[in-house]
């Protein structure tokens, strides 16, 4: 990379799996420039392309709202992830301004001034040369490393992120990538409770409904032809109860998580083996300190014994493991069937062989 930053890791994964405790984590390290849903926030062309954008081009697209999140801040079904919308005394809002994306959860998880920060920003990047976006995003890590302390290693987290390893690796072919999973059951069923899921789980209904791939070719005409209780949701604002109080089986989930599992192992299989490893969410509850401290080697930064002490008071997992167990047997036997498909995706082919961790333990 030609910027401050020595490495350049992506941690991916379904969500749900413990990402957002890990981003916490990781931003107390001194040499991590922790970049936290940041690609949630800002996702597709022409900011993740090889397009070439002036700095004013990719200004705006770190810069522009992101409409889906704002509607749910507007609907009142926000993510828990969400952090700008907390605080009223800043000077965005989802209502009147919109909430400009790289604020939404990057900036403020890096510091408690982030419209201060964004300010900064916007001359500097405004006025950067045209180059391809890759080379954009590299300058941009290097000036966020510089502003908040000088930083060596850029980690991006993005909880649902798996089904960009593809991309982030084609314009990133340097980068290295952790596959942060989660037992598929326990994951399923944290899914089914959380906001962003349920709403995920929606629009590919949608999807499917209309015949299309993406939600960027939805037509009016898809639009009109779908039911009153999935139209709203691509609107500015809707009612809460389409997304809190509708009746969604748990068992649904485990197909989602399993769908988005097997096709990241898929993306990932094309990333050399010494540019990747994986990191359990169970394990890292049960050794939060000896993963730490792997995790640290393979990002290529020192494993602090007081940021291990940090990290090991946050990863506490009570409470955290085997919440599938309590469901009926009926509901249990059946998402333990949908999840089968991405157990053994991760058994057989994925980042969670022995030989994979093996092989990226030391790198």
């Amino acid at each position: 990379m030609r910027t401050g930053i020595k490495t350049l890791t992506f941690v991916v994964g379904t969500g749900r799996s413990g990402s957002t405790a890990l981003s916490q984590v990781l931003r107390l390290h001194p040499e991590v420039l922790s970049l936290n849903e940041l690609y949630s926030c800002i996702d597709g062309p022409p900011a993740l392309s090889h397009q070439h954008l002036t700095g004013a081009e990719f200004w705006r697209c770190l810069r522009e709202p992101m409409a889906v999140f704002d509607a749910m801040v507007r609907s009142g079904t926000p993510l828990p992830e969400f952090i700008y919308n907390r605080h009223p005394e800043w000077r965005y809002s989802a209502e009147t301004t919109g909430i400009p994306a790289i604020s939404m959860m990057t900036l403020p998880h890096l510091t408690d001034a982030p419209d201060a920060l964004l300010d900064a920003l916007e001359p500097e990047v405004s006025a950067w040369p045209e180059r391809p976006a890759p080379q954009q995003w590299h300058a941009l890590f290097g000036t966020l490393a510089s502003r908040v302390g000088g930083r060596e290693a850029a980690v991006e987290r993005s909880g649902y992120s798996l089904h960009r390893v593809d991309t982030l690796y084609e314009l990133f072919p340097e980068a290295r990538f952790v596959h942060l999973h989660r037992s598929g059951p326990d994951c399923a069923l944290s899914m089914s409770r959380h906001n962003g899921y349920r709403m995920i789980s929606l629009l590919r209904e949608i999807l499917r409904r209309s015949g299309v791939e993406s939600a960027s070719d939805l037509t009016d005409d898809h639009i009109k032809q779908l039911p009153d209780d999935l139209a709203p949701l691509l609107g500015p604002q809707y009612d809460p109860a389409l997304v809190l109080d509708r009746e969604m089986p748990v068992p649904d989930f485990g197909t989602l998580w399993s769908d988005l599992i097997c096709e990241g192992v898929d993306h990932l299989s094309a990333v050399p083996a010494e540019q990747r490893t994986s990191l359990s969410y169970e394990r890292l509850l049960d050794a939060p300190r000896q993963e730490l401290a792997r995790l640290a080697d393979f990002i290529g930064v020192q494993p602090f014994a007081e940021w291990l002490e940090e990290g090991d008071e946050i990863l506490d997992g009570t409470g955290r493991r085997d919440s599938s167990l309590r469901l009926p047997e009926r509901a249990l036997s059946a998402l333990r069937d949908n999840c089968a498909r991405g157990e053994a995706a991760l058994g057989t082919g994925g980042t969670n062989s022995a030989a994979v961790q093996a092989s990226t333990s030391g790198s």
